[in-house]
């Protein structure tokens, strides 16, 4: 309970933290950057921009530029932000290409990305401060700052959320579970000569197919062929698959001796 209270609380930190980085001058374009869902299988994440101006680059209370504002970002984003003067700036979603890694090492995948922003208004350069976050609790972020401090850059590594590793190794351990009692109820019925016991032959097939359902169930949506699938669910289905065939098999041979038997 205690160690489960722990991670819920790091786990919930980790969301909760801003990474901030750029320029801290009063007068700046300020950006909030916040990861709304990384898409693993199409290699993008979707990033949620708001744009402040502030000190004597924004009027209205920091709602609308002074003049033309262009936000140039880095080349793994797929475009650019243009706000015209004196309009009431609105959040824009972005997408951001994803590298390294493969959703194939599900739950084990990590990737990485660059996310950069630098202004022009007016024609000229003006400085940025980032305030960078992350809302996808399937995910956790990993920010590595420019050395400088002045730029506003991440480098940014992005692993599955601990949540979501514990679970899915809870997945893996409750297949090999069920395929050893699987294993277990055959060993019982073909070492004992029990015949064709119906229940325990639906209780076997039952498995099998709740098994699928219950990979299914894993959070992300991982391809199949992934690690969970070669670790624990392919491996779970054999077993399962020909404990059910060698059971049945045993059964009617014993019933067909048994029956020949009392007919002699």
């Amino acid at each position: 309970m205690s160690v489960g209270s722990r991670l819920q609380f790091s786990e919930r930190q980790a969301t909760d933290t801003v990474h901030a980085v750029g320029s801290r001058a009063a007068d700046r374009v300020e950006v909030e950057a916040v990861v709304q869902s990384v898409d693993a299988s199409g290699r993008e994440l979707v990033l949620r921009v708001r744009v402040t101006p502030r000190g004597a680059l924004g009027e209205e209370e920091a709602t609308a530029p002074v003049d033309d504002l262009s936000l140039q970002t880095s080349v793994a984003t797929l475009s650019d932000l243009e706000f015209k003067a004196h309009e009431r700036l609105t959040p824009k979603d972005v997408q951001v290409a994803i590298t390294g890694g493969s959703i194939g090492d599900y739950p084990f995948d990590t990737y990485e990305t660059d996310i950069e922003f630098w202004a022009l208004m007016g024609g000229k350069e003006v400085p940025v401060r980032m305030l960078f976050s992350n809302n996808d609790t399937r995910f956790s972020a990993f920010t590595t700052p420019p050395a400088s401090g002045q730029d506003a850059v991440v480098k940014l590594r992005l692993s599955r959320s601990t949540s979501l590793l514990v679970f899915s190794v809870f997945m893996m351990v409750v297949m090999w579970a069920l395929a050893s009692s699987v294993l277990l109820g055959a060993w019982y019925l073909t070492t004992r000569g029990e015949g064709v016991v119906w229940p325990a032959l639906a209780w076997m097939a039952a498995t099998l197919f709740a098994l699928s359902a219950f990979r299914n169930t894993a959070p992300g949506a991982p391809p199949i062929g992934c690690v969970m699938d070669w670790f624990a669910f392919f491996w779970a289905e054999t077993v399962i698959a020909l404990c059910l065939i060698v059971v049945v098999t045993t059964g009617v041979r014993g019933a067909i001796r048994s029956e020949g038997t009392h007919r002699a």
